[in-house]
């Protein structure tokens, strides 16, 4: 993202989400044994978010192989909001997540394809949109052969949230 260094940081993410027309998901529901997020101190982290929009999964498959990477962007971006909504969960709201500390995204991917960071941009890009200069962080792109639901990403966030 271009303008992270334009960014007001005296804005608030709540405020930037406003501005952004987004509107955070309700928390996904766990699909197996974990919690979506959880804190420890100041230390927040969640589980693998899966891209879902009101509970269903828009898109199935790999990508460069029926998924276009474009689409898998897209579904990045989709995945890393409902991480941030599990993690604003988790903190006390989104207010209460003072930076994004680090990203692994994971992209079911065709054996050939190599696309991986583009995918992730996905994510990263909205989280630097949401957190200006807080959400720039370290990252993991990780291609894996499948994914849960034969989705095509699935994003997890590492934060630091305000002190209790």
């Amino acid at each position: 993202m271009d303008q992270v260094d334009e960014l007001d940081p005296m804005v608030s993410p709540s405020e930037r989400l406003r501005e952004l027309g987004i509107s955070l998901p309700p928390v996904a529901k766990p699909v197996a044994a974990y919690v979506p997020a959880q804190r420890i101190g100041t230390s927040v982290r969640t589980s693998g978010q899966l891209p879902f929009v009101d509970g269903v999964l828009p898109v199935t498959g790999k990508v460069g192989a029926g998924v276009a990477p474009e689409v898998a962007y897209e579904q990045a971006r989709v995945a890393a909001l409902n991480a941030i909504a599990a993690a604003a969960g988790a903190a006390g709201g989104i207010d209460a997540i003072r930076r994004i500390a680090h990203v692994t995204v994971f992209v079911a991917s065709s054996p050939d394809f190599t696309g991986q960071p583009q995918v992730a941009n996905g994510a990263s890009d909205v989280l630097q949109q949401v957190f200006g200069d807080d959400g720039v962080h370290t990252r993991s792109a990780v291609g894996v052969a499948v994914l849960p639901l034969d989705s095509p990403v699935e994003v997890e966030i590492s934060c630091e949230a305000v002190g209790l």
